[in-house]
């Protein structure tokens, strides 16, 4: 199943994208935003300062000047340390805020949102509590989802809980149903 297959089926999806490599994520970023756009959706783009202007440069060339006033940069670091460290209470009222008036005025949206730490000893276990309630959120919210982690920086037991909170893992050009994927009890 593709992208817009999946997102013509459901609009409450999130996936989970594992990738290597710069030149494939680029290719996925842009054509996720590209797709969005097309449909007159709002992307929000949850990247770093550096990608994103790599990003950026891609789009102006393959974007009308309307198109590319859909897309909405967030920078990364600030939307997962705004309240001075990864908590995630704060990093979900961020994301309701920025998203906000999409929902009051009924515009269609989606995401992308690059996670990425500086060290090892960041809160890794605490990644999966916040995967738990975006996916809430993206069921509640009725959005896609798309969190990209560099593949070769994820520990095995992050690839695990990351494989629990995401129903959809994109391989290559394919979108796969995860088989550890259990449904959070407020999703229900």
């Amino acid at each position: 199943m593709n992208m817009n297959e999946l997102f013509k089926q459901r609009r409450s999806v999130h996936v989970l994208y594992s990738y290597n490599g710069m030149k494939n994520y680029m290719e996925q970023i842009v054509r996720y935003i590209q797709e969005g756009t097309s449909l007159g959706e709002y992307v929000v783009v949850i990247e770093n300062e550096r990608i994103y202007r790599m990003v950026h440069k891609e789009l102006t060339t393959c974007l009308t000047p309307e198109q590319m006033k859909l897309v909405h940069h967030v920078n990364n670091f600030d939307f997962y340390y705004s309240s001075g460290s990864y908590h995630p209470p704060a990093i979900i009222d961020y994301f309701f805020k920025t998203v906000k008036s999409y929902v009051d005025n009924n515009q269609p949206f989606r995401s992308w949102a690059h996670v990425e730490w500086g060290t090892m000893e960041d809160p890794l276990h605490l990644v999966e509590d916040l995967e738990r309630v975006v996916d809430g959120a993206v069921n509640e919210l009725a959005f896609p989802l798309i969190c990209a982690y560099e593949g070769e920086r994820m520990p095995e037991h992050l690839q695990t809980s990351l494989l629990k909170t995401h129903p959809y893992i994109l391989i290559d050009e394919k979108f796969n149903i995860s088989d550890q994927y259990i449904l959070n009890d407020n999703n229900k």
